[in-house]
Formats: structure tokens, sequence, C-alpha cells
């Protein structure tokens, strides 16, 4: 049987704390929490949970929280009030399906007014949904590439977000891999 991790993140999302033994066994659908240790021993194995210091379950070191504190005017400066909203995972707001989606790191500068520079990570979804102006994973003609996805005379081609770079049409082919749903930069 193939067991997906997902079950024991989504109850953690749910409950905010990690499911027990008992509660494992439920989920899965199994008879007796052996099963369920196994299931977890497995997990852990493969780097999708580990154990605290005191071997309890807990979520693998990138699944982790962080405080939403509140917004920040990037214009004008306004007032500013610290209050803790809720706790968010990175994870939940850029990833709808894990299993479906993966990181690629930008090389170039064609998606530059798009806010994608080069060095960054973008956070690619599989899908068959693409919709024009969507930010996609291609394939035009053999070659790989990072753009918007444009639709004239119901014929799609790709645009750059950088007015040096021409637009691209397809001479034999143009194959959709994935949407873009995030871009993860880090500053020194």
């Amino acid at each position: 049987m193939n067991h997906s991790v997902k079950k024991i993140y989504s109850f953690l999302k749910n409950k905010s704390r990690m499911p027990s033994y008992t509660e494992i066994a439920s989920l899965y659908g199994f008879k007796s929490k052996n099963a369920a240790y196994n299931l977890v021993k497995k997990f852990i194995h493969k780097g999708e949970l580990s154990k605290d210091s005191a071997g309890k379950i807990i979520p693998h070191n990138d699944y982790q929280k962080i405080a939403l504190l509140g917004s920040i005017s990037a214009g004008f400066p306004g007032a500013g009030e610290e209050v803790m909203h809720e706790a968010m995972s990175l994870d939940d707001w850029v990833i709808t399906d894990p299993d479906a989606s993966y990181l690629l790191q930008v090389e170039g500068d064609s998606m530059i007014d798009a806010g994608i520079h080069k060095g960054d990570y973008v956070v690619a979804e599989m899908t068959t949904n693409f919709k024009p102006g969507m930010i996609v994973v291609a394939e035009i003609d053999g070659e790989w590439t990072l753009k918007y996805l444009r639709v004239k005379n119901n014929r799609q081609y790709l645009e750059a977000a950088n007015d040096s770079y021409p637009d691209m049409h397809p001479k034999k082919e143009l194959v959709l891999h994935a949407r873009v749903t995030g871009v993860v930069r880090k500053y020194d």
C-alpha cells in the first residue's frame, strides 16, 4: 500500500497538533496502533516526519508556521500596529497541491518586470488548467522556459516580462507543464 503523509499534515493543520498513534490508525483505516507506528517509522525514514528529543512525532523541519503580525505600507508611511493575527505556513500559502508542486531556480532576466529575478526560486504546480495571463513553465519547440501564457487568434504563445525579449510563438509545439504559484527570494 502507498500511504501519503498528507493525512497527518491535514490533521495538524485542522487541529493545530500532531495526531496520536490511535488517531493515525483511524486516519488510515488501521485496526491497530502498531500498524500506525510502522507507518510513522516509514514516514520518518523517508524524511516526511521527525521525532523530537522526547520521542514525540513532529512535523519535518520544512513544515513550519510563522507569525502573521499584520500589514505594512510600501507606499507612503502609515501608522503601524503589531497585532498577532494568526500563524501561517508559507507552504500552505503558496502550495495548493504538494504532490504536484516543485521549485525551480530562475536563470536570466526575462521575467524581471513580473518581479522574478535571476537566482529567485519559483514554486511551480503541475496542472492541466491553464489560463491566459498565468506565468507558466513551458516547453516550446523542445526548449524549456518560464513566461506569461498569452492567446491571440486562438493560438497560444509566450510573452516575457521584459521588453528586451520578443514574444515566443511555437514553430512546432508548445507544451505547458506547470503554473507558477509563488516566488521565493532570500536577502542576505
